[in-house]
């Protein structure tokens, strides 16, 4: 039985709040945009943040730090402002 969508919300909500839980936010969202492209098509930069989780997984190498904080800094605040409204939203 597959997962209800609302559940990877649920994941990338309770993970946006820390620095190194980046890649289950992008994972999470990952799932998401394949078992409901729509609601996830409703999160700014979902696919910049999935790309974004591919670089912290694949290339940790070459990653900026200041990238990592002005993402932590500007996007996250964002981010769980949308995860907050669709998980309000989603209703039962």
């Amino acid at each position: 039985m597959p997962r209800d969508p609302r559940t990877y919300l649920w994941d990338a909500r309770q993970a946006v709040g820390l620095l190194r839980q980046f890649e289950i936010v992008g994972e999470a969202l990952n799932q998401l945009r394949k078992v409901d492209a729509e609601l996830a098509a409703r999160i700014p930069d979902v696919n910049r943040i999935v790309a974004f989780r591919n670089i912290l997984i694949h290339g940790y190498a070459s990653v900026d730090d200041a990238l990592v904080w002005q993402t932590l800094t500007d996007k996250v605040p964002v981010l769980e402002t949308a995860l907050d409204g669709l998980l309000d939203g989603a209703g039962g």
